[in-house]
């Protein structure tokens, strides 16, 4: 490689890792809201992907499971610089938390701050992100009444049933109900993504993935090790989680606290300090490790853990064109990013409305952090200061 390109490769790996840290940084509000902040920064500012791409990667990653804005993250790392700039998005959205978590574990188990003012504004700051979001993707994913109905209907659905595979069935159905309404549809231009990837690469992550899920419990039961089995246990709950990060915890809850691992009062404690810290939710398994085994037990719950998530993606990117591209599968993905808006304002109301907007003076902080965002065209981070600095004022009302 001659030094120009050298060059030019190592700008954009620092790139990706400063708006990635950033967004790392900056990113509170689960899984919906992290969706919000990527498209605010990687489409509407810095128009890395269009519309399009971003909506057909989050439909994907709706598909597969695990974290799902995680997924994004990497996915749009790989499509910007390859394989190590998937690596590095994704160190820079997880690793800030991870390390919160790891250097807060024990400390954060004695300290009541939930109910702190900072935090409750940037649980508003969420509101407006989200909010913002919504209104542009909807604008592209549901542009004639049939997708506004199934966007409806996947509303109703997700809201009223709530279950870890509610949202996996209204993605299912949406994408049969697509693939026969819009299976005559066409579109002037085909979708197109660089994926700087092999399909022999996709397709070894893929058959690590499957391998890994079956090796893993043996190697368990054969050589007894505690490492092994902490290894097992996040790899399994990572490679079985529909529905975003709150899905994770009855499944890791269910893996060390009736084993004795972790008392169910450590467990409770740490989600709660998970609630406080930007970044993905799955980064709780760097807390669970850290309390059972120091800050290496973290560092390795926080690998396993995400690390499906990782393989699925890689696996599934370099299959993603020809599929999205093929006339019989795109009416069916029409239908799924009708239903992401649906699951999206299902999200939007329950869990993040219904826990931040609690009086008129939220409804007032939240009006002008929207404002912030949509009309001022200030950047997230500074939406984020303002949110958290409004908190505090709020607590003082």
């Amino acid at each position: 490689m001659n030094p120009a390109n050298l060059n030019r490769r190592l700008k954009t790996y620092i790139e990706i890792l400063v708006v990635s840290t950033r967004l790392g940084l900056t990113s509170f509000g689960g899984p919906t809201a992290h969706l919000g902040y990527f498209h605010a920064e990687y489409v509407r500012r810095r128009k890395w992907m269009d519309e399009k791409s971003y909506a057909d990667l989050v439909a994907l990653s709706q598909f597969l499971p695990g974290p799902a804005s995680s997924q994004v993250g990497i996915g749009i790392g790989v499509m910007r610089a390859g394989v190590i700039g998937g690596i590095i998005s994704f160190l820079g959205f997880t690793l800030p938390s991870v390390i919160a978590l790891i250097l807060f574990a024990g400390l954060l188990t004695k300290m009541d701050i939930g109910n702190a003012g900072w935090i409750h504004g940037l649980k508003l700051v969420a509101v407006a992100v989200v909010a913002h979001a919504i209104l542009g993707m909807a604008k592209n994913l549901t542009p004639d009444v049939t997708r506004k109905t199934i966007a409806l209907l996947a509303l109703i659905g997700t809201l009223l049933w709530q279950s870890a595979w509610t949202q996996v069935g209204v993605i299912l159905i949406a994408a049969l109900v697509g693939f026969l309404l819009f299976k005559q549809h066409k579109e002037e231009t085909e979708a197109k993504s660089t994926f700087p990837i092999t399909k022999r690469v996709s397709a070894i992550c893929l058959l690590l993935f499957a391998g890994l899920l079956v090796v893993l419990p043996i190697l368990r039961e054969l050589t007894g090790s505690v490492w092994i089995a902490m290894i097992d246990s996040f790899y399994r709950s990572g490679s079985l989680v529909f529905g975003g990060g709150h899905v994770v915890l009855p499944l890791l809850e269910q893996e060390f606290v009736p084993t004795g691992w972790i008392s169910k009062e450590s467990f409770l404690a740490g989600y709660g300090a998970t609630q406080a810290v930007p970044g993905p939710l799955f980064t709780f398994a760097a807390y669970l490790g850290t309390v059972m085994k120091g800050w290496q037990g973290g560092l390795v719950a926080t690998f396993a853990v995400f690390l499906p998530a990782f393989l699925l993606i890689l696996g599934a990117l370099t299959f993603w064109d020809s599929l999205r591209n093929n006339p019989k599968v795109k009416g069916a993905i029409m239908g799924v990013n009708a239903a992401v808006i649906g699951i999206l304002i299902s999200a939007f109301y329950y869990p993040i409305w219904t826990t931040s907007v609690l009086q008129a003076s939220d409804f007032v902080l939240a009006a002008v952090l929207f404002s912030m965002l949509a009309y001022w065209k200030l950047p997230p981070w500074m939406v984020v200061v303002a949110g958290a600095v409004g908190g505090m004022g709020l607590s003082f009302i």
